[in-house]
């Protein structure tokens, strides 16, 4: 059975440490952890590995956060990846710094690395990893805060955070979206 796991961020140098770009350092950890290794493959860097049996494939879009779904749609297409073994990772605005939720689906609040895929795959009913970066910018400096680095404060908290959401990962591809919510999403 293929899963694919989707970190989001923007490739460069200058997105690295972005709050935008937590999707693509889980996506890191993840794979580190799994003993994997990125290659640069068609629209994005691309991994994959077992996990208890299971065909994970991990990937970080090379397309740039407004046309995610380009690489999304290809490598569910690619790896006939069922839509229930899709799971987002993408950063929150609307939820605190280091609070982590799973969601079986949902709308993509203003966040264009979603509406790039729920226009390329037709749909809003994916699982996505939320990480909360919280929201703590002046009206109209939403771009400027999501593509600025973490705070001092933050950057002690993110190697466990990070691991967190690994976590779910992993327990995704076990146990499936509803039993990781349970397990999962009251923790901190």
């Amino acid at each position: 059975m293929n899963y694919l796991i989707v970190g989001l961020g923007n490739i460069g140098v200058e997105y690295e440490d972005t709050r935008h770009n937590i999707g693509f350092r889980i996506a890191d950890e993840f794979v580190k952890q799994a003993g994997g290794t990125f290659s640069t493959l068609r629209h994005a860097y691309f991994s994959e590995f077992k996990l208890k049996g299971r065909n994970v494939h991990v990937i970080k879009p090379t397309t740039y956060m407004n046309r995610s779904g380009k690489a999304v749609n290809y490598w569910m297409q690619e790896l006939k990846v069922p839509l229930q073994n899709l799971l987002i990772m993408v950063d929150e605005l609307d939820l605190p710094f280091g609070t982590i939720r799973l969601k079986p689906k949902g709308s993509n609040a203003g966040h264009n690395g979603l509406k790039s895929i729920e226009s390329s795959i037709g749909t809003q009913q994916y699982a996505r990893i939320r990480f909360g970066i919280g929201n703590s910018f002046p009206r109209g400096r939403q771009v400027d805060y999501v593509l600025s680095p973490f705070e001092n404060e933050e950057l002690a908290e993110l190697p466990a955070l990070i691991n967190h959401s690994c976590e779910i990962c992993k327990s995704f591809v076990h146990i499936g979206t509803e039993l990781t919510m349970t397990n999962w999403n009251k923790k901190k």
